[in-house]
């Protein structure tokens, strides 16, 4: 098994992704043709409002969709070449957990709390390794020490309830770094956490990040992280990637109405931070039933009668890969419209 790209290709590649949940009130568009690459040893930044479908992308490629309801309808996500989608779950284990290791949002309901922190990092080795219980839990001490948890062998042998949060998360990380995985998934590792705990532990992500080489995929709402932590950032709305660049694109040459709507309404810490912050009005669509066109229509304060009905298409603009879906690029568009990227 080898998820060894070549020097100009990226570790990950995710297109054209369709996911959709059956409930009793219809069928919800979750995902609506997410489009996306992660480079080696780099972070890409996912990043969008709460029900815009991050969450559900990357479970989808970690093939932890319950099904039903889920259904993955259409896409694909190759890893170092290897479709993962559609895998048979015995093939899935040889990738989740081993190349693809994961952090989740909220520690407490994701571990076991009947089981020692020591023994729920020594099963995955156990399970994917090989490793006899007592090699496991050595090396489930050394990866407690790895993340900076004091006194890692007493630790080890106590449970997730005698735990601080930002110490639970450090044992969440512990876990998924446990079989030294080509690209961590986080989503929102760092929600649930004070500012001076969310630091520490985006810091020892980089740490890590450096010493092993992993790529890292982020899932986040908060534009500070992202700004802190990302190399690429993918901006989603209603189920779809409206805007994706490097960094410096996103939050310089804005280039999608709700990119410029998110930095719009976040706090600065510079010279104008006395400015008046401005929130995005309305609301998201309804995805039981998605707009034929842009799914920011209702919102967008640039909106034309094309962005109704029309769905737009990725626009690339200057800068290495840096896209938008925003009919406002295309060449007819009004030469009198506020183009986004026209100024930061």
């Amino acid at each position: 098994m080898s998820t060894t790209p070549t020097a100009e290709e990226p570790l990950l590649v995710v297109q054209d992704l369709h996911v959709e949940f059956s409930t009793y009130g219809g069928i919800v568009q979750a995902v609506r043709g997410v489009d996306f690459s992660v480079a080696r040893g780099k972070t890409l930044a996912i990043v969008g409002e709460s029900g815009c479908g991050k969450s559900v992308t990357v479970q989808s490629i970690m093939g932890l969709i319950p099904t039903p309801p889920g259904r993955i309808t259409s896409g694909s996500a190759r890893l170092g070449g290897v479709e993962l989608l559609g895998l048979p779950s015995a093939e899935a284990n040889m990738y989740r957990g081993v190349e693809l290791g994961m952090i989740f949002q909220d520690p407490m309901t994701s571990l076991n709390p009947t089981m020692t922190i020591g023994n729920q990092i020594a099963e995955t080795l156990m399970v994917h390794r090989g490793h006899s219980h007592a090699a496991a839990l050595k090396a489930a001490e050394i990866l407690l020490d790895k993340t900076k948890i004091p006194e890692a062998k007493r630790r080890a042998r106590q449970f997730p309830f005698e735990f601080s949060g930002g110490m639970l998360q450090r044992a969440m990380i512990a876990q998924s770094l446990a079989c030294s995985p080509s690209i961590l998934i986080a989503d929102e590792p760092t929600t649930a956490l004070d500012v001076t705990i969310q630091a520490q532990v985006l810091e020892l992500m980089r740490e890590l990040q450096q010493d092993d080489g992993m790529s890292i995929i982020l899932i986040t709402h908060d534009l500070a992280v992202v700004a802190r932590m990302a190399n690429s950032v993918a901006v989603m709305y209603a189920g779809q990637v409206v805007e994706s660049g490097t960094v410096d694109d996103i939050f310089y040459n804005s280039a999608h109405p709700y990119t410029l709507g998110l930095k719009e309404a976040m706090p600065s810490n510079r010279a104008d931070r006395n400015k008046k912050l401005r929130p995005i009005l309305g609301s998201p669509p309804d995805l039981f039933d998605p707009p034929p066109g842009c799914g920011y229509f209702a919102r967008c304060p640039n909106a034309m009668r094309l962005c109704r009905r029309e769905s737009p298409p990725q626009y690339l603009l200057e800068g290495a890969g840096h896209e938008a879906r925003c009919w406002l690029h295309h060449p007819d568009a009004p030469a009198d419209a506020a183009k986004p990227g026209s100024k930061s």
